[in-house]
């Protein structure tokens, strides 16, 4: 008897193995599993119809019974530069989250991608703090975001390169969704996308870092930090009083001594609030016997958060002073403003027209 749609299963959902006992149930021989699987990852089909070497029972059982992703785009926006691509995505019982490409000279293509719709942490500058949070993203969900924008690409003859989970949500409050999707990114029978093109982006929630160093891969971590005192990190993120600074780093020192691999730090620029040299100092005595990288991009404004971001000329001040402690720092190319590129700012613009 074949599912009404609203019990069928999201394949994006399934791993290797779930799959594989979902065709035997069905009276198919096991190795129709592997066929299944490139088409949904390698060739990426967004239709049963289109894969060829199925026999049409199996192909009519999957379309029965199965859904090729759940997610419904209901807006997409271009940066005028034309180098960013924002969407918005709305779920099955009508949340929305985004997904972002961002094309970078020379071949680097890059999916920012979110893990919840909305978020718990409520970092005081983030629109999707100020939203609150729904509720987390199935690996599937999650999967799906980097699908389309795949897709999308290689009718376009060019390929996706890096994945950020650095979207909505925290990746870590949704940890073993997250691992999931990641192990779908990386598999070599699937997306195949190389682990070290791969970046999960946390507040610093310790307890995730910590299982995250016994994932034993090489994919890339990063950490918001965007201040170098409690008092003043609290005040932005308030996940701190939590997971206070000699927590996190403590957490963030065992990490590179497991893995031996150099963590990233991000520190979004607030104009005249954490971008002053006295913060930089901060920060400098903060991180300079860490094997790290600091990573500094002026804010993205919001409706709901009066900070603007720093000038050219305090960015420059600011790096050049936590370079003197011996730390590697760049400047992130800010992309897509002019398309609401932050994390939630899209969603937050159709809440607003949808209410207004």
């Amino acid at each position: 008897m074949d599912n009404p749609e609203n019990q069928q299963i999201n394949i994006y959902d399934l791993t290797h193995a779930e799959l594989t006992t979902l065709i035997e149930a069905w009276g198919f021989e096991r190795y129709r599993t592997d066929q299944i699987w490139r088409w949904l990852y390698q060739h990426k089909v967004d239709d049963y119809g289109k894969i060829g070497n199925l026999p049409a029972d199996l192909i009519k059982r999957l379309d029965s019974e199965t859904r090729l992703g759940v997610l419904e785009i209901i807006d997409t926006i271009h940066s005028t530069d034309g180098e960013t691509k924002k969407f918005a995505l709305r779920l099955p019982d009508g949340q929305i989250v985004e997904a972002v490409l961002m094309r970078y000279e020379g071949v680097r293509r890059t999916a920012c991608i979110s893990t919840q719709a909305g978020c718990a942490i409520g970092c005081v500058f983030c629109a999707t703090g100020q939203m609150g949070f729904a509720r987390h993203l199935s690996p599937g969900e999650i999967v799906e975001q980097v699908l389309i924008i795949a897709r999308m690409l290689e009718d376009q003859g060019e390929r996706l390169s890096n994945i950020v989970l650095m979207g909505m949500g925290e990746p870590f409050h949704n940890y073993d969704n997250t691992m999931a999707a990641i192990h779908r990114f990386i598999d070599p029978d699937g997306l195949n996308i190389g682990q070290r093109h791969i970046t999960v982006s946390t507040v610093g929630l310790v307890p995730g870092i910590r299982r995250f160093a016994d994932e034993d891969l090489q994919v890339r971590l990063a950490i918001s930090l965007h201040a170098a005192s409690d008092e003043e990190r609290s005040a932005l993120i308030p996940v701190n009083r939590r997971y206070p600074l000699d927590d996190l780093l403590g957490a963030v020192r065992d990490y590179i001594e497991q893995t031996g691999r150099r963590v990233t730090f991000e520190w979004t620029l607030i104009a005249h609030q954490n971008d002053t040299p006295e913060q930089a100092h901060k920060l400098g005595r903060l991180l300079h016997d860490l094997m790290c990288h600091v990573n500094v991009i002026p804010l993205n404004p919001t409706d709901s958060y009066d900070g603007n971001p720093s000038d050219n000329n305090r960015v420059a001040a600011f790096t050049g002073i936590v370079d003197s402690y011996g730390i590697p720092v760049t400047v992130r190319v800010r992309r897509g403003i002019d398309v609401s590129a932050g994390c939630g700012q899209l969603k937050a613009a159709i809440i607003k027209t949808s209410e207004g």
